[in-house]
């Protein structure tokens, strides 16, 4: 700032200064809404699942992960059933931890197959329809 040689230059100088901190006291208070606003839970808790949906990465992980134990609980069930054999329940469970590894790894490969296997079924119905 300059040297203020006169009452006007002071008095102007003050209003600028009250201006500027009038202005800077409202940005603040706007700032400060918005961090309060931000750190609530429920805006914490969005702004996490927001995150983690938009990395496909992070989705396609737990959507793997979750296709290999459901199809590994499936391939229990259908082995080993309400079997009260332990021999059979063993190797369910067994069976179970190997296809949810396998399914949970190879995501792409088993989605590769599976489309695969689709394409070849419905060519056949709709190949048997045509003739």
């Amino acid at each position: 700032m300059e040297n203020i040689k006169s009452t006007i230059g002071l008095k102007y100088a003050i209003e600028q200064l009250e201006y500027r901190h009038a202005s800077n006291a409202q940005r603040l208070e706007t700032d400060f809404v918005i961090v309060v606003e931000s750190l609530k839970p429920a805006n914490l808790i969005k702004s996490a699942l927001g995150n983690i949906t938009e990395t496909s990465d992070v989705m396609d992980n737990i959507l793997s992960g979750a296709f290999g134990l459901a199809s590994g609980y499936l391939t229990r069930k259908i082995t080993a059933g309400t079997s009260g054999n332990i021999v059979k329940k063993l190797l369910g469970t067994i069976l179970q931890f190997g296809v949810t590894s396998v399914v949970a790894r190879h995501p792409q490969t088993i989605r590769a197959i599976g489309k695969f296997i689709l394409g070849k079924t419905f060519r056949r119905k709709q190949h048997q329809q045509i003739q």
